[in-house]
């Protein structure tokens, strides 16, 4: 179960998508504080889109302008899809049921390429690399996302893990690959593979493995049942939880900040534990600390700022800015009404998407979608959907 981060006008020409796909242009709410239905505009061809964001909806994605929160596309897509960076300005992952797909998102449509495999899995970006998982092979895909251009199929490095199994993997600037070891019934830690793909370190004492994330120095996080798993120069680290069970799944690392921001639950028998502490790993002292908010959240909820605070959407509507140092929520921004975190990880709820200085997020029990200033904690835009949006994210360059 996955737990397991500023555009200007709109331009362009007509445009059409293959025959697999239904391309229409919409337009959303113009006035920040709207919460009018969106108008439908005449259509006028295909329309260029800045800084682009791509929220998925039952049936399909919309793209909006990333400044004004605007409508400017819809692709019927069937299925349950999820939505990653790929890496440059212009293009998103999609991962579908028949594998990981690039989407222009700046023009709105699919390109040719393509990572066929069942089950795709986690996307990470890091170091000018994009890295993708396919959990139904246990295969990984490294390319560089500037070889996206043009709509090709990127030349990409392959690494195969001895069992399929629900992974994760991350490449280093040295060329160094981390990738999880584990099977369909039992995920127990990592690899790390040089640049030739020989096999130079392993650790298997992470249980439940699960979700990454880089620290400033480029030490690498994974999530294990009882603590964190750190990679550094050649050599693994346990970081261990409070107790016998502490698990942690979902982690946000900053380039900024050598302390990882991570999620904490620990209560092994719960159907959907809903949590209040939040946990901040220090890749320094392989220490961690727990942080109570006093509101639950989701593994939609985090990801981090520009200058590297910890940012939490908590169940109570708030999103809450931490200094990663001291655990000290500095701000809170009202960004939502209150929410539940729903049973099925796959079913709709607010979700945090942050780039650059600005906050998105969405509230699809009111079909909403709103951007915050992080700097100053007021909100921009806000826009209503047609329908409710479950995965939020947008073009990220950069990483």
């Amino acid at each position: 179960m996955n737990r397991s981060a500023r555009a200007r006008t709109l331009t362009g020409t007509a445009l059409v998508l293959a025959a697999s796909m239904t391309l229409t242009a919409c337009g959303g709410s113009d006035d920040a504080s709207s919460d009018a239905e969106p108008k439908q505009p005449k259509s006028s061809g295909t329309v260029a889109v800045e800084n682009p964001l791509v929220a998925s909806y039952d049936g399909g994605l919309y793209v909006l302008d990333g400044e004004s929160l605007k409508l400017a596309k819809t692709i019927e897509l069937p299925g349950f899809n999820r939505v990653n960076p790929a890496g440059d300005k212009t293009h998103v992952v999609i991962s579908t049921d028949t594998g990981f797909r690039v989407f222009d998102a700046t023009r709105g449509a699919f390109t040719d390429a393509e990572f066929k495999g069942p089950k795709p899995g986690h996307v990470v970006r890091h170091g000018g690399r994009t890295v993708l998982f396919t959990d139904g092979t246990g295969e990984v895909n490294v390319f560089d996302p500037a070889d996206l251009a043009g709509g090709k199929q990127p030349e990409s490095r392959s690494h195969t893990s001895a069992e399929p199994h629900h992974g994760v993997a991350i490449e280093l600037t040295n060329g160094e690959l981390v990738s999880t070891v584990g099977t369909e019934e039992e995920r127990t830690g990592a690899l790390v593979l040089d640049k030739n793909n020989k096999e130079i370190a392993r650790a298997e004492n992470c249980p439940g493995v699960h979700g990454e994330a880089a620290a400033k120095g480029e030490v690498v996080g994974l999530g294990c049942e009882d603590g964190v798993l750190l990679y550094e120069d050649g050599e693994f680290t346990k970081v261990d939880s409070p107790g016998e069970y502490g698990a942690i799944g979902t982690q946000a690392g900053s380039d900024a900040s050598p302390i990882l921001l991570g999620d904490f639950k620990s209560d092994p028998e719960a159907e959907r534990e809903r949590p209040t502490r939040i946990s901040l790993i220090d890749t320094r002292t392989a220490k961690m600390k727990l942080v109570d908010l006093g509101t639950s959240y989701s593994f939609r909820s985090l990801a981090r700022g520009p200058h590297g605070e910890a940012l939490v959407l908590g169940t109570n509507g708030i999103l809450h800015v931490i200094d990663p140092e001291t655990g000290k929520v500095k701000k809170k921004i009202e960004a939502v009404g209150d929410w539940r975190e729903p049973l099925d990880w796959q079913q709709a709820r607010p979700t945090l998407f942050v780039r650059d200085h600005t906050a998105y997020v969405s509230e699809p029990g009111k079909r909403r979608l709103h951007s915050f200033d992080l700097d100053s904690g007021e909100k921009l835009h806000s826009v209503t959907l047609p329908k409710s949006t479950n995965e939020l994210s947008g073009v990220v360059a950069g990483h």
